[in-house]
């Protein structure tokens, strides 16, 4: 990767239409791309990426839930970017650093189709405004379709006053009860594939670095995309880099409501850490399908656990808190076309070599290995919370709970192990785990406890 300015290096990702919550296939790309970001700002500065990330708030689903639910259209979309802001906070996602609306950006979106109509990429037709395909003769370039399955991918029935089957929208009419701005076609609404196009022109150029996205969008969104931004603007290459993650099962299976294995991310969170989730979807590379599962979330809790109770057992009053560099290892894994799985596998051997120090009674090694875990983790954008912290997460809405009790029943399981009285201490542990605590005793020090994730 080479960027066009290393002083500017600029991403664009396609954002959530905002018309009900994210399910855990909207999540992926949230994440993996926000390892990306973090990972150009490492390299580069963080002054020196630009990270857009566009909300789509004008859209035929948005308008078809509005009339289902009687609500105003502009309160669906606020409520619902809320809630995706909310959901991928939680799975610890930076915010972008801008975040275009399509509803403030109609006016640039009626001058490139105005500049595509003018360079006769583009013709009107019965109020709506479509991107001739046969105008650009490379067009399939990104997808590598055949003219034939263009025509059967095109998301848009072949309407009578298309002039080729494969041609796209750009502009539609409105009705009166419809959201609409006044145009040279008429009032209308903008196509979908024009709003990424005009949005990513005004904030990150005419040509930038990195386009992301999922599988998904390679056809028809990403390959029109290419086509307007291009031939609006002579030729100019549209991107240098694209990216994009692959399919989401659960269970092994397509996720589909009528099968019952429909998660959105604010479900999951009802039953597990946000961090958890993220770490499940980053131990697959992101170009190759994931499979997620309740198991596999499991073990993801499992290994956060690990490491975090390797960095509790390390760090000090004198030594938690200190900053570092990433270990070169995490950094050339994820260099190496975002390998998440390497950086994870080098967490592991981070964590190791933290357990031999303490063995070792080398506790600077110690306090240094925690000190790496943290900064690796804070590449993936895990790892960043109090030991503490982490290990009295319960799932909202579980009711208070003593942890002063607990913490005393803990101590007295260390201490019945302590003179041997290993009775005692297995009554304890059981009373913990039926109040669904679990209590991981090292080899030397403590005990430490965490609320069971239920099944």
């Amino acid at each position: 990767f080479e960027p066009i300015d290393p002083a500017n290096v600029r991403l664009y990702v396609c954002g959530p239409t905002v018309y009900d919550f994210a399910h855990i296939g909207n999540a992926r790309p949230v994440v993996v791309f926000d390892v990306l970001f973090r990972l150009l700002r490492r390299i580069y500065g963080g002054g020196h990426v630009t990270y857009a990330r566009n909300i789509t708030d004008v859209d035929d689903k948005i308008m078809d839930r509005a009339r289902d639910s009687g609500r105003p259209i502009d309160a669906i979309t606020a409520e619902t970017t809320k809630a995706y802001h909310d959901d991928m906070e939680a799975l610890n996602a930076l915010r972008p650093t801008i975040e275009p609306r399509a509803t403030q950006h109609i006016g640039q979106m009626i001058a490139m189709i105005e500049r595509l109509v003018a360079s006769g990429h583009a013709y009107a037709a019965e109020g709506h405004v479509l991107f001739s395909v046969q105008s650009k003769p490379d067009y399939g370039k990104l997808s590598g379709r055949s003219r034939d399955e263009q025509v059967a991918g095109a998301r848009v029935e072949v309407a009578p006053f298309k002039r080729d089957p494969a041609d796209f929208v750009l502009w539609k009419p409105s009705a009166a009860d419809q959201p609409g701005w006044d145009s040279p076609w008429g009032r209308g609404r903008p196509g979908w594939h024009i709003e990424c196009s005009a949005m990513s022109e005004a904030h990150l150029g005419l040509t930038f670095d990195i386009h992301g996205g999922g599988n998904d969008l390679v056809f028809p969104h990403h390959e029109n995309e290419i086509a307007q931004s291009e031939c609006a603007h002579g030729g100019v290459q549209f991107v240098r880099y694209w990216m994009h993650n692959g399919f989401l099962a659960v269970n092994g299976e397509k996720m589909s409501k009528s099968l019952g294995n429909f998660f959105t991310v604010r479900d999951l969170l009802q039953d597990w850490p946000g961090e958890a989730i993220r770490l499940l979807l980053l131990k697959t590379h992101y170009r190759a399908p994931l499979d997620f599962t309740k198991d596999g979330l499991r073990e993801a809790k499992g290994n956060l656990d690990r490491w975090y109770r390797a960095i509790d057992a390390a760090e000090d009053s004198s030594s938690a808190g200190k900053i570092v560099a990433p270990p070169p290892g995490v950094v050339a894994a994820l260099s190496d076309d975002l390998n998440t799985p390497g950086a994870v596998a080098e967490l592991n051997q981070l964590t190791a070599a933290l357990h031999d120090a303490l063995r070792g009674g080398r506790t600077k090694d110690a306090h240094l290995a925690a000190a790496e875990l943290r900064a690796a983790g804070a590449l993936l954008g895990i790892l960043q919370a109090a030991p503490s912290e982490w290990f009295k997460w319960r799932p909202p809405g579980a009711g208070q709970v003593d942890e002063a009790g607990i913490a005393a029943q803990v101590a007295a399981l260390d201490e019945a192990r302590a003179r041997k009285d290993y009775a005692t201490a297995d009554a304890i542990r059981k009373q913990l785990v039926a109040a669904s605590v679990s209590v991981s005793t090292p080899r030397q020090g403590p005990s430490t406890w965490t609320f069971v994730v239920k099944p």
